[in-house]
């Protein structure tokens, strides 16, 4: 497989994550920009999962730097 094509597969399988987490969360307002209580926690759950953190800032609708601040050590508890 080439970059482009995993690069399109990776996309895809970030929007399907996306949907599944939204839907067991309970997101009723899909895209919303307000803040969300325990996000930490989904954003640590697929770190673990070895996601990286520009794909977690993806599934998650953070900005990338929010995603890298939630996952330095001293903010992991």
């Amino acid at each position: 497989m080439s970059d482009k094509q995993l690069t399109e597969i990776s996309q895809k399988l970030n929007v399907l994550i996306a949907l599944s987490l939204r839907k067991l969360v309970e997101d009723r307002e899909f895209g919303a920009k307000a803040r969300r209580k325990g996000i930490g926690d989904h954003v640590r759950y697929l770190a673990a999962m070895g996601l990286e953190s520009k794909d977690i800032a993806e599934i998650i609708g953070a900005p990338l730097a929010s995603v890298r601040t939630l996952l330095t050590p001293s903010r992991m508890k």
